[in-house]
């Protein structure tokens, strides 16, 4: 049987269908969703904006170094610490 719920961020009703109660417990969730659907949404956008630059395509730093095959310069998505080699795109390719 489907419930009505009451969003946590936003005040308004909204319906726990028998589907999506299914799939809580199939998934082993504990808890009914706190939120509505477009604050669920919204909510997911805010963090995906926070930390997961390289999965949603936002900036993200790179940092220019030396090829450590060909001495090319490159850029790369992480920090280098020096203790493993880092290779230029081609390089890496190569290697694999």
């Amino acid at each position: 049987m489907d419930k009505t719920l009451v969003c946590k961020d936003c005040g308004s009703e909204f319906i726990f269908s028998e589907q999506e109660q299914a799939f809580y417990a199939e998934k082993g969730f504990q808890n009914e969703p706190a939120r509505c659907l477009p604050c669920r949404k919204a909510r997911k956008q805010q963090s995906g904006n926070r930390g997961n630059a390289g999965r949603s395509g936002g900036d993200r730093q790179y940092y220019t170094v030396n090829c450590s095959s060909c001495g090319a310069e490159t850029q790369v998505p992480f920090k280098p610490t020096g203790v493993r080699p880092v290779y230029c795109r081609d390089c890496y390719t190569n290697s694999r």
